[in-house]
């Protein structure tokens, strides 16, 4: 059986992209009819479909996922007209609607920005544990380059020394792995 509900949606969900997401919902479940800003902050939708696809669509426009924050949704159930041949996205003038795209474009750019100062200071602190692992290997082969130049040594020896050491560095390189894993 068809049904008509007529839906006001408050809180951020005007500038947030709140319409479109309520479009692709609608479409994916065939509804017909519209969704349009209200002033001053409310949106408004106007759909016709089954009762169940019209209760499932209802529960899915519940978003709270920033920007959009759904506070509140009032609904009216009336006799269905049959005057929608789809669903669409009712705009307004041009300004206000590039303003809105404008207002979701800065989000979105902030949102990257803050992942790249996030990542570039991981990055920073990832290169200064590798610097230091550089140079203490750098050290540490000049160290036994020392150690087997001054001392008389049989063959045994060094090879025990070479091992210590390759165990060393297996170990820092370790520490290093899990440093550059929690990028």
């Amino acid at each position: 059986m068809q049904t008509r509900a007529i839906i006001i949606v408050s809180g951020d969900v005007q500038g947030v992209g709140y319409r479109d997401t309520v479009s692709k919902i609608a479409r994916k479940l065939k509804l017909a009819g519209f969704v349009e800003n209200t002033k001053p902050y409310d949106v408004k939708i106007v759909c016709e479909g089954s009762r169940e696809h019209i209760d499932s669509f209802i529960k899915q426009l519940k978003i709270k996922q920033y920007p959009i924050n759904v506070e509140n949704i009032n609904i009216e159930f009336i006799e269905p007209t049959g005057e929608f041949e789809y669903f669409e996205i009712r705009r307004g003038d041009i300004a206000e609607e590039l303003g809105e795209r404008l207002d979701i474009a800065r989000f979105e750019l902030n949102r990257v920005n803050d992942k790249l100062d996030i990542n570039t200071s991981i990055l920073r602190e990832n290169t200064s544990i590798l610097k230091d692992f550089k140079n203490e290997t750098d050290q540490n082969f000049g160290d036994l380059k020392d150690i087997f130049l001054k001392h008389d040594m049989d063959a045994n020896e060094r090879v025990k020394i070479l091992r210590k050491e390759i165990s060393d560095i297996k170990n820092r390189l370790t520490t290093v792995e899990s440093a550059l894993v929690d990028l």
